[in-house]
């Protein structure tokens, strides 16, 4: 597994190892029960999902409970969605979930898979390169996304596939930059963003081309974006918390050294509030449902919240 995710799902999986045990295995069983009969993970719907299969298996390897009956069958559902016209989100979730279940199990899903798939995918990804220097989010983009060029660059990584022309991939996000010291999703927003900024620094560590200018601003911006409710919001223009921005945002604050210049306290109790007794979180204050992408994210910030 490439350094970034190897380095993040060691840091997540030691914080959770704090939590007590039947608060984690209830987080387990939820996990397990959205799993559907052929082996994928649904989000809220019905039906299985490949982005949403990602996060439930991410969640149950961070647990230390992927294993067992509900991996052979999550590696089976993995196994039939090769060669699919998947988008760079969910070959990740492909990808990533590949990864963690042969180093969890010993289970292979792309055993299958042709010789020259490797090739074909880093093929397939760099065509989505743009005059811009980034990626775009599918073929019909005319512009880099900064999100996007971070889920390409992790997915190379997933396939041993070198970086190309990556000094170029480094102007490009810090072209997305903005005066209030964020980034933002694509070249025509003004607006800075947790997400895009969370991606930014990500790719920007990745690439080694964070310097002390861009860190400063960056910390600043993200420290302008916790609310009363003690969570992250996405942007400034937006009043309410939610547990992705929380993750992402706290996740990067960490990165750049400022894990203790954001209110802590305030932080953990935004995200235990949004935790249900039976397991599962929900997204926001307002959200009424559950989904396992948000409880991966209300689990990865209570991993970043223990004293480890």
């Amino acid at each position: 597994m490439p350094a970034y995710l190897e380095d993040l799902t060691i840091r997540l999986a030691t914080g959770l190892g704090q939590l007590d045990e039947g608060r984690r295995e209830r987080h387990a069983n939820f996990f397990r029960s959205m799993q559907r009969a052929d082996g994928g993970f649904r989000g809220r719907s019905d039906e299985s999902d490949l982005y949403y299969t990602g996060f439930a298996l991410r969640g149950l390897a961070l647990l230390g409970e992927l294993g067992g009956a509900t991996a052979e069958r999550a590696t089976e559902f993995l196994a039939r969605q090769l060669g699919g016209n998947a988008s760079v989100v969910d070959f990740l979730s492909l990808v990533y979930s590949g990864r963690l279940l042969e180093m969890s199990t010993g289970h292979d899903a792309f055993a299958a898979a042709r010789a020259d798939w490797a090739r074909a995918t880093a093929e397939m990804l760099e065509s989505l390169r743009r005059d811009d220097g980034g990626y775009a989010k599918g073929p019909e983009g005319a512009a880099g996304s900064t999100y996007h060029s971070f889920l390409v660059v992790l997915c190379r990584q997933l396939i041993d596939a070198p970086l190309i022309e990556p000094q170029r991939l480094a102007e490009f996000v810090l072209s997305q930059r903005r005066e209030d010291g964020g980034f933002v999703e694509i070249r025509a927003m003004r607006r800075s963003g947790t997400n895009p900024t969370a991606a930014a620094i990500g790719l920007l560590k990745i690439l080694d081309r964070l310097n002390d200018e861009v860190r400063e601003d960056a910390i600043d911006f993200l420290l302008d974006l916790q609310t009363d409710e003690g969570g992250l919001r996405a942007n400034t223009r937006i009043p309410i918390a939610d547990l992705l921005s929380t993750f992402t945002g706290l996740l990067t604050l960490e990165d750049l050294g400022a894990r203790f210049e954001v209110d802590r306290a305030e932080l953990l109790g935004f995200v235990e509030s949004l935790e249900l007794p039976q397991g599962g979180f929900h997204g926001a204050a307002w959200d009424e449902g559950v989904d396992v992408e948000y409880t991966f994210y209300g689990l990865g910030a209570l991993a970043l919240l223990q004293d480890v």
